[in-house]
């Protein structure tokens, strides 16, 4: 079964984030407080914990859902095969895939702390279509 692992904010773009217990994802926004939300096609951003512990065997330490900007840390799901319009409810929200994978801005702040980044290959980006509340342990369900 799929589910959140851990939600993570911050209030600017490029920048480790940090967990919380639960959060507002508003429609066509975001997780309400982040710097990464707004009204455009990568409102939420979500990395599995499957490719962050791949980092892990690589023999990067310390990593930590957020560590890699991910609003949304998932687990028993393969995010980067999903289409691109695939429909996910996660927690209360229902939210569509837009993107998958991006490119590294110049100075990015995880690749400079971790040396690597994941998310240009394995992290997907959704917007908002269904406001609601996410908490780790929510159930994700292709819809």
């Amino acid at each position: 079964m799929a589910k959140v692992i851990s939600i993570n904010i911050s209030e600017i773009k490029g920048v480790i984030k940090t967990p919380i217990n639960e959060g507002f994802f508003k429609e066509e926004h975001g997780l309400e407080g982040d710097g990464h939300a707004g009204k455009w096609h990568r409102q939420v951003s979500l990395l599995a914990q499957e490719s962050i512990d791949k980092m892990i065997e690589f023999g990067v330490p310390d990593l930590t859902p957020g560590k890699f900007a991910e609003n949304i840390t998932t687990e028993g799901i393969v995010l980067h095969e999903l289409p691109i319009g695939t429909r996910l409810k996660i927690g209360a929200t229902i939210q569509e895939v837009t993107q998958i994978g991006k490119e590294c801005h110049k100075g990015c702040a995880i690749k400079n702390e971790v040396g690597k980044c994941i998310m240009p290959t394995e992290g997907i980006f959704t917007r908002i279509i269904k406001s609601g509340i996410i908490r780790p342990g929510d159930t994700i369900e292709i819809m």
